[in-house]
């Protein structure tokens, strides 16, 4: 099972539907996009531009919610990444979003270099980002 815990939760498809109509709106709405602004700034600020998969920090490293995690000064040795209610609750999104997020950087894709996780976490991010968010 993945640190997102998809492979368990969804069991047919009305609830695949459900769950994507979920992680669009937390990335459409007003913190969704927010969120992914600060991630994005939070990452293109790191001196390596690094993601660790599996944990929000690790060795000094960390995935790219960490990263915003970082920035804000939040103890995330403290918090369980798969805890994703507590995940959501520590930054401020809905849970679908942080397991979204949670999934494109652990599993999503292309590259599992770290190196490479950070390139398609931010390709993805830049992505999602609505028009007005990307000119920001």
């Amino acid at each position: 099972m993945s640190r997102a815990g998809y492979c368990d939760e969804i069991e047919d498809q009305w609830q695949l539907i459900c769950w994507r109509g979920a992680v669009a709106s937390g990335i459409r709405g007003k913190r969704g996009q927010a969120f992914l602004r600060e991630m994005l700034t939070a990452m293109d600020a790191m001196p390596e531009k690094k993601l660790v998969a599996h944990e929000l920090e690790m060795d000094g490293q960390v995935c790219a919610i960490g990263s915003v995690g970082r920035v804000r000064g939040v103890d995330m040795s403290q918090i369980d990444p798969e805890n994703y209610g507590k995940v959501a609750d520590t930054f401020g999104i809905s849970e679908a979003l942080a397991r979204e997020i949670v999934y494109e950087n652990d599993e999503g894709g292309w590259g599992n270099t770290p190196e490479e996780r950070f390139q398609r976490m931010r390709a993805w991010i830049v992505s999602n980002l609505r028009d007005e968010a990307k000119k920001s």
